[in-house]
Parts: C-alpha cells; sequence; structure tokens
C-alpha cells in the first residue's frame, strides 16, 4: 500500500474516532490514563530495550550530547512520563466547561463552552516522552492523535505508542483515537501535513528545519513551537546570591532543552562583583563563555562573543555573556535577538521587575525565578504538549485548555430575527 494511502486511513480512522471520544465521560478518560500509566510502567523493559537501539544508532551517527539526552530513556524518565499521565487524570477536564453567559434584550442566553479541536497531528523529533505526553493530552481533551516522531527515536516510539493504544482501547477508548505514524520517509510527513480533510491542527516540537519545513508544506493550520532563546537580566539591584543560583540552575540543570538560558546580560554596576564569580562557578562546572569586550575587561580566558552568538540556541554547555547600562538596554537586546520563548529579570527593584514584565515580548515572563521553570507541569498544567512561541491561538506551554475550542450554545424560547 503506498504511503498516501496509508496515512489518508490513519486520518479517517482518527475522524472516526474522535467523534465518539469528544462524547466520552470524565471517568472513562481518566480510568483510560491510569491505565496507560500502569501499563508504561509494566512495560519499562520492552520501552528500555527499543531505546537502546535508537542510543546505538544516534551514537553512531555522532548527534551532539544534547540530542542523545533528549533520546535517552531509563527507568526514573518512564516512571516520570507514567506519572505525567496520572497527573493528567486529576485535572479537571476542559470539554463541556462554560466559559461565559449572557442575556440578550429579547431574553436569548448566549454562552460558550469548551469542545475538542478534534484530530491533532503532532511532530517531534528525538523526545519519545512526547509520544506518552501528547496521547494524555490529547486522550483528556477529546482529541484524537496521530503521532509522528523522528526516524532517531521511532524504536522507542513504536514501544510507548503501541502499550498506550493497547491500554486505551482496552479501556473504552475508540479505536484510532491513540495512532503512531511507523513509516520514517519523509513523504508520510508531507501527505500528513495536507490531509485537511481529516486533521484540524498540527503540532510541531523541534528545530528551525522542522518548523520551516510545516511551514513551507502545511495546508493545516499549525501552532509551532520554535527554538527556546532565553535570557537572563541580572539587574544592578539584584541579590547576588539570589541571582548565582537561578543563572547556575538556567544554564546548567540541563542546557539541552529549550527553557534553558542561552545569554545572560549583566548591568555594569553589578558587573565587577557578580560575574568573577559567576563566570568561575561556571567553568567549574564546564560551561565555555564568550563574552563581550566589556565582560572580557572583567573576567579573563574567556573566547568573543560575536554576533551570530547572540543569535544561536547552543542547547550544550556554553554561554554568551554580554554587560549592558541599564534595563532599557537589556530590554532592546532581548527585542531584538530573543525568540519569543522565556525571559527572566533578577532584581529587588519593583518598578525594573515591572517594566521588564510589561515589556518584554515572550510567552513567559519571570522575576527572580529560573527560566528552566518554563514547562506546563511546573505551571500546575500537567505535561505539556509543547510551548507555542507564537501568538494564535495559544501561547507558552500547551495544557489541556489549549487543546480545546469553544462553540456557542443559544437557549431561546421562540425568538425569531425581526
Amino acid at each position: 500500500m503506498e504511503i498516501k494511502e496509508l496515512v489518508s486511513q490513519k486520518g479517517k480512522l482518527a475522524k472516526k474516532a474522535s467523534r465518539e471520544l469528544a462524547t466520552l465521560s470524565t471517568g472513562v478518560k481518566n480510568n483510560a490514563l491510569l491505565k496507560m500509566a500502569d501499563e508504561l510502567e509494566k512495560g519499562a523493559a520492552r520501552i528500555l530495550e527499543a531505546n537502546k537501539g535508537d542510543l546505538e544508532n544516534a551514537q553512531k551517527q555522532k548527534f551532539p550530547k544534547a540530542f542523545i539526552d533528549r533520546l535517552f530513556l531509563n527507568k526514573e524518565r518512564i516512571k516520570d512520563i507514567a506519572s505525567g499521565l496520572k497527573e493528567i487524570a486529576k485535572l479537571p477536564d476542559p470539554v463541556g466547561e462554560g466559559t461565559k453567559m449572557w442575556q440578550r434584550p429579547n431574553g436569548m442566553r448566549i454562552g460558550k463552552i469548551r469542545v475538542p479541536i478534534g484530530v491533532i497531528g503532532v511532530i517531534y523529533e528525538s523526545r519519545p516522552g512526547v509520544t506518552a505526553d501528547a496521547a494524555g493530552l490529547c486522550l483528556k481533551s477529546g482529541n484524537s492523535v496521530i503521532l509522528r516522531g523522528g526516524s532517531e527515536s521511532i524504536n522507542s516510539n513504536r514501544a510507548i505508542a503501541g502499550i498506550l493504544s493497547n491500554a486505551a482501547t482496552s479501556s473504552g477508548i475508540p479505536e484510532g483515537a491513540v495512532q503512531i505514524m511507523e513509516m520514517t520517509e519523509r513523504e508520510a510527513v508531507t501527505e500528513l501535513l495536507k490531509l485537511d480533510t481529516y486533521i484540524d491542527l498540527i503540532i510541531p516540537r523541534g528545530g528551525e528545519e522542522l518548523i520551516r519545513f510545516i511551514r513551507e508544506n502545511s495546508t493545516i493550520p499549525f501552532v509551532r513551537h520554535d527554538k527556546g532563546l532565553c535570557h537572563t537580566f541580572v539587574d544592578r539591584d539584584a541579590n547576588i546570591e539570589m541571582a548565582e543560583k537561578i543563572c547556575f540552575n538556567a544554564k546548567v540543570q540541563r542546557p539541552g532543552v529549550c527553557n534553558a538560558m542561552e545569554t545572560l546580560l549583566v548591568h555594569k554596576d553589578i558587573a565587577g562583583k557578580f560575574l568573577p564569580l559567576m563566570v568561575k562557578k561556571y567553568k567549574d562546572a564546564g560551561v565555555e563563555i564568550r563574552g563581550c569586550s566589556r565582560t572580557k575587561g572583567v573576567v579573563s580566558d574567556i573566547k568573543d562573543a560575536t554576533e551570530d552568538d547572540w543569535r544561536t540556541e547552543y542547547l550544550e554547555l556554553i554561554l554568551s555573556v554580554k554587560i549592558v547600562d541599564s534595563v532599557e538596554e537589556a530590554i532592546s537586546h532581548i527585542s531584538d535577538y530573543g525568540s519569543g520563548h522565556s525571559e527572566a529579570i533578577i532584581t529587588s527593584n519593583y518598578f525594573n521587575a515591572q517594566k521588564f514584565l510589561r515589556e518584554v515580548d515572550a510567552s513567559s515572563v519571570f522575576v527572580n525565578a529560573s527560566t528552566r521553570l518554563a514547562d506546563g507541569n511546573q505551571y500546575g498544567l500537567g505535561a505539556e504538549m509543547g510551548i507555542s512561541t507564537q501568538k494564535l491561538h495559544c501561547r507558552g506551554p500547551m495544557g489541556l485548555e489549549d487543546l480545546t475550542s469553544q462553540k456557542y450554545i443559544i437557549y431561546g424560547d421562540g425568538q425569531v430575527r425581526q
């Protein structure tokens, strides 16, 4: 059977399943999620064996360390993935929630309620955990999902998706509600992106090349999870101890993810006191520092930062550092180079904090906290579909509500248009 026909069949099955899934009770969906979580933990050995093959292939192809870290699974990570499904089960069901109600002069009552989007296609790279997160969030929000992971994680994704699909259908979820595309050919993605008869939304998670490919080929609306070029600005009124703790965490805790800091901005009045200690701490952790000329005047033995560095999402232990004259210059730098993901200011100055919150254009803006906290789970949303860096129809970590649309409901007692 040709790839086009195989993809089309998945779309038809998902569309059919979505109609039934949209009407299922919260109890049925939650029971399915808990069964899926249990089966994942029971199937850990099978998943790890599949993941081992993916890791071996990735190492042979000499993928970067950050890439391999995103691909890597162990028992603890599988337990965390299963816990994410359990957390989703605990969350309020958004489907059917009334968001507004008002009455017109003619007595007609008009309301809005949340409804599933329908069928969602999720295209992602390297992270096998996304397979479970996406399946769980889509199921709870009443959407069918077609998953298409990268070829580098195909074995892991097959194992996880197979377990999830079987657990879901055995719990009363319609067949086809959770599907994975096992074809690794790029043609399969192209066909998926043109399946607007059946698919209502595409959610891509990956690098710039993937986002560009989807933008150029999709006939379906999409919400992009773009790169994370995140900044932290240490203001002159920052608490030094707090700044060191936050800045270290933002870069070092897990450098290969999108909410890790890539550029550190430091106010000139605090640079002499803050940077020598901070840079030493970074170097002890294996971080390569690339600084502007003013930074090099404060700390020695660091590389020159180029124009390209300010635009680079490293996803590894490399950090660009720039000294600025003011909060206004920090905001201007972020406006010029930021990706709209997550930005932070460290300060005890209320007015500078409020100015930063008001003027920085990003999906998450932090005061005195690490950008690593930009995450659906950390925000209390359960797992997330990704972090939207665009503004329509959602922005920031995508939780259950972001996987719903709304419809008007109207109560009348005989009203007609005059």
